[in-house]
Formats: structure tokens, C-alpha cells, sequence
């Protein structure tokens, strides 16, 4: 089947309509296999466990934010862990590939790979069609969500963590394998972007000598029932608005759940780009214009 190079009306349409929309045959298998390889060869050559602080990744606010490496890592390709990945003696229970929880927060920039997949067509031609006029990418990860060990995701909304004003937001999540209940694949509250504004905000902490975020404000709480499971086939792209809430369960699955997500941000002058969010762009990585080759 052939790779669309567009969004349908349909699509676009559900996209304002409920918060989420998915592209399917976005990508190829050649080309999510050839991303899973990539990061297999970047697990090996560049995950030094010798110097690496061990540091994990979970969706508990004081977990996930007490940590330099974290917060140091929007310009660099840096190694998160699942919590359950150490045993006691502080070693690893598994092989690295099988243990980690993701890699951030800067692929899209360092690796031609992660950098063309980013930088494609249907990527390029999705955001014109939701009117971005000069989007930049703060941020991309690759999610492991391996068999077994990938933690859960508590609900949330995108905005809490990459704040516009006014806000400019939205996630691409590309499915390198096929997700499903199952193995853990999204689930969205539809039309939550609507009816459920930003509350809640991950923010530098203004206190220096304190943890490096905090978390302002209450998270919009949902009844499970508002949440619909949105299954998807290898090589689908979704696309998530920065308000939308969704979540994901634990992967107690036999299959993994790999997935390459990224956000973009509107760079026009309307838009400011909040000077407290977690994540800044560098002099050594100003945030790069999507529309780029």
C-alpha cells in the first residue's frame, strides 16, 4: 500500500473533533525496522553503563523529575531505565535493550535515521494541514515498552510538560510494531482537548537549591470509562493534540511495543514558548524547523 503524503478530511476532522488521529501505512516496515535496528546499534555503541547514572523514567511526579541527567538530556541522546530494571546488587536483570524504559530527548537531531523519519513528507504535509506556519521539534524519544517490563503511563496531557502560550502543541507517535490492548497501545478520552484545559504544569523550580521541576497545579481526573483503547497496525502514525488526555497500561505482554514519538511547537512569533518548561533549547541545539529537509 502506498505511504499517504497527506491527511484525509476525515482525518483532519477527527483530529479537531476528538484530539487524536491516526494516519495508518504512514511509515513502512522497511522503515520501522530500520529505526528499531538504529536503536539497537545505538544501545550498543553508546550506552556506557560504566559511567551512566543508572537513572529510571516512571510517570511518578517525584521519581520522574529529581534527576540532572533528566534534565540535561533535551540536547542529547540519553539512556532512561524502567523502574524495575536493577536488582538488588544494582545490576541489571536483562540484557540494556530489554531494561531500558526510553531514549531522549534529541534523535530526531543526531541521527540521520530518527532525523529523516521526522522530517517526512506526510509529517511535514500533517502539521501544514493543522496550521502550523513555522513548527519547530523540542523533543523525540524512543519507547521501548518492552515485553514483560514496560511500565504504565499515567493519564496526562502534553502541554503539562511543553507549555505554549497561546498553546501550540502536538505529538507524532509512530508505531514500529503493531500496539494493541494486548501490548499496551494508547488509550485517548476523546474530546478532552475541549473540555479539559491545562491545570497542571512541570515546571524549573524558581527554589535552586531545591529538585530541579515541580508540578503546579491538579492534573484533570477522568473516569476509566472515559478512555478508549486506540489499537494500531505497524507503520501507523498518530497524532495527538497537546491538550488531549491518554494514557497506557503496563506491557505484561509477550510482545514488545516499540514506538519513535516526537513534538512540535509553533516558532512563529504568536507563540510563546514557555520560559519555565522543563525542557530549553541550547546553544549547542536550538530547536529545529520541521520544515527542513
Amino acid at each position: 500500500m502506498a505511504v499517504p503524503v497527506e491527511l484525509t478530511q476525515e482525518q483532519l476532522q477527527k483530529f479537531k473533533d476528538d484530539g487524536f488521529t491516526v494516519v495508518p501505512n504512514a511509515f513502512t516496515a522497511e522503515q520501522c525496522d530500520t529505526l528499531r535496528a538504529k536503536i539497537v546499534s545505538i544501545v550498543e555503541s553508546q550506552l556506557d553503563l560504566s559511567t551512566h547514572p543508572k537513572t529510571i523514567f516512571t510517570t511518578d511526579q517525584q521519581g520522574r523529575t529529581n534527576d540532572d541527567y533528566f534534565m540535561n538530556s533535551g540536547d542529547k541522546i540519553a539512556f532512561f531505565f524502567e523502574e524495575n530494571a536493577f536488582g538488588d546488587a544494582g545490576k541489571l536483570k536483562d540484557v540494556p535493550a530489554r531494561c531500558l524504559n526510553k531514549i531522549g530527548h534529541a534523535l530526531h537531531a543526531y541521527d540521520e535515521d530518527f532525523k529523516s523519519a521526522t522530517h517526512s513528507p506526510i509529517v511535514q504535509s500533517a502539521a501544514k494541514s493543522v496550521g502550523y506556519i513555522k513548527p519547530v521539534i523540542p523533543q523525540s524519544m524512543f519507547i521501548f515498552k518492552n515485553a514483560k517490563c514496560g511500565g504504565a503511563v499515567t493519564p496526562h496531557q502534553d502541554g503539562s510538560f511543553l507549555h505554549t502560550t497561546p498553546l501550540r502543541l502536538t505529538g507524532f507517535w509512530i508505531a514500529l510494531e503493531d500496539a494493541d490492548v494486548e501490548n499496551a497501545c494508547l488509550s485517548f478520552a476523546p474530546g478532552s482537548h475541549k473540555t479539559c484545559p491545562i491545570s497542571s504544569r512541570m515546571i524549573r523550580n524558581p527554589e535552586k537549591d531545591s529538585k530541579p521541576t515541580v508540578f503546579t497545579g491538579e492534573n484533570p481526573s477522568l473516569e476509566d470509562s472515559a478512555y478508549v483503547p486506540v489499537e494500531v497496525k505497524k507503520g501507523s502514525m498518530v497524532m495527538i493534540d497537546g491538550s488531549v488526555l491518554h494514557k497506557s497500561s503496563a506491557n505484561n505482554s509477550e510482545r514488545s511495543r516499540n514506538i519513535y514519538t516526537f513534538h512540535i511547537v509553533e516558532g512563529d512569533a504568536s507563540v510563546k514558548y514557555s520560559d519555565n518548561n522543563w525542557l530549553l533549547p541550547t546553544e549547542k541545539l536550538p530547536f529545529p524547523d520541521l520544515y527542513t529537509a
